[in-house]
């Protein structure tokens, strides 16, 4: 494919999603339906549809239309490329812009600049004050990609010699001891063997550094109560060499579970129902996704007030459930993948007010805009044990 094809293959996609579907599913179907592009092919359209993701309302205005070809000539004008030189009709390329398309667009200001919805907007500028504009930006950028080496088939430096056999080069990150940021050949991962043999997994840094902050101690039982895909019941199986109890709602979500845990030689038992004393819970709580919304951008878009008012109430109900399981001494860890002070700071300080005696032992938030996806996480436990 021409990178004009490329372009337009990635205009119809987005109209797709526009008109209603998952941009996953979207994808799947043109890739289906296109067999005659390559994996290159595949890897070009699919980060041009999730750039337009990112800056899905800046793009527009740029563009001069909620259109897919609109979107995709705004992004074109953002970066500084000249549109004629790939809307020129040929090898399947978008057709020519009209004198109207030309005259089009116009510089975005408010919560279009900062590719925000409108109604989350006053939320941002209360949780970050005058960080704002730096997270934003970020959220407007590919995340880059971190791998966590697992500690329990061997070093750091051993982890990334052997992915540089492999053509991936990367650099120790200073957010963990584990974290590798990979600064090239980001693509070859997943056939790597450092990957195959369970050396590394694709973890973020910011989700590695809460890991790290757990209070894990030898013998220790503890749960994850929301492992979901389990990377996190993964890192702490590698810092406890112990076993690690794994539940989630939603089984389903821990289906390739066991598969990682056999490849990095961790200990983790999948529960369906949950028996405490546990010394340790960690409630890595659905949430808005807005630490990570450059690696997840439809979820910008796809959030509104009233599906983000139940996400908080089903926090609040995970942080009841999970206190209930833990012994006297035990320690409970609240985790979001969030950047908003309702899902994080206010739940946490809601929760204490539910269940007075309980204190927060360390707590800390992380950023889009200081390199990691942005995290919180808060360490509680009973502050009345005599």
């Amino acid at each position: 494919m021409t990178p004009g094809a490329r372009l337009q293959a990635a205009a119809e996609i987005l109209d797709r999603i526009a008109a209603g579907a998952a941009a996953e599913q979207a994808l799947l179907g043109w890739s289906r339906a296109s067999r005659f592009a390559g994996s290159k092919d595949r890897a070009a359209v699919r980060d041009h549809v999730f750039d337009a993701l990112r800056r899905w309302r800046s793009s527009a205005v740029v563009g001069g239309a909620e259109t897919g070809r609109a979107r995709i000539l705004g992004l074109l004008r953002q970066a500084g490329t000249d549109p004629d030189t790939l809307f020129d009709g040929a090898g399947h390329a978008p057709a020519p812009l009209t004198e109207a398309e030309r005259d089009a667009g116009a510089m975005p200001d408010g919560a279009a600049a900062l590719d925000l919805p409108d109604w989350l907007l006053p939320v941002f500028e209360t949780s970050l004050g005058p960080r704002l504009p730096e997270v934003a930006e970020a959220l407007r950028h590919r995340a880059p990609v971190f791998l966590r080496v697992n500690t329990m088939l061997g070093r750091r430096e051993a982890a990334q010699a052997a992915l540089a056999l492999d053509g991936i080069e990367t650099a120790p990150h200073p957010l963990a001891d584990t974290a590798l940021e990979v600064t090239s050949g980001a693509r070859r991962v997943a056939q790597s063997r450092a990957y195959a043999e369970g050396l590394v997994e694709l973890q973020d840094a910011a989700s590695q550094a809460v890991c790290a902050a757990l209070p894990l101690t030898p013998g220790a039982r503890v749960l994850d109560y929301c492992a979901g895909g389990g990377g996190k019941a993964l890192a702490m199986a590698a810092r406890l060499r112990g076993v690690i109890e794994a539940h989630d709602a939603d089984p389903r979500r821990m289906s390739d579970l066991p598969a990682r845990a056999d490849r990095a030689g961790a200990r983790l038992r999948v529960v369906s129902a949950p028996m405490g004393p546990y010394d340790l819970v960690l409630c890595d709580v659905p949430c808005s996704g807005s630490g990570a919304w450059r690696r997840s951008p439809e979820g910008k878009w796809r959030l509104t007030p009233e599906n983000f008012a139940q996400t908080l109430k089903t926090q609040a109900q995970i942080l009841d459930e999970a206190a209930d399981l833990l012994a006297p001494s035990g320690v409970l860890a609240y985790v979001t993948c969030s950047v908003l002070t309702p899902e994080n700071a206010d739940q946490v300080a809601a929760f204490q007010a539910r269940h007075p005696g309980w204190q927060v032992e360390e707590s800390r938030q992380f950023l889009p805009s200081d390199g990691a996806d942005g995290f919180y996480y808060a360490v509680m436990r009973r502050g009345d044990l005599g």
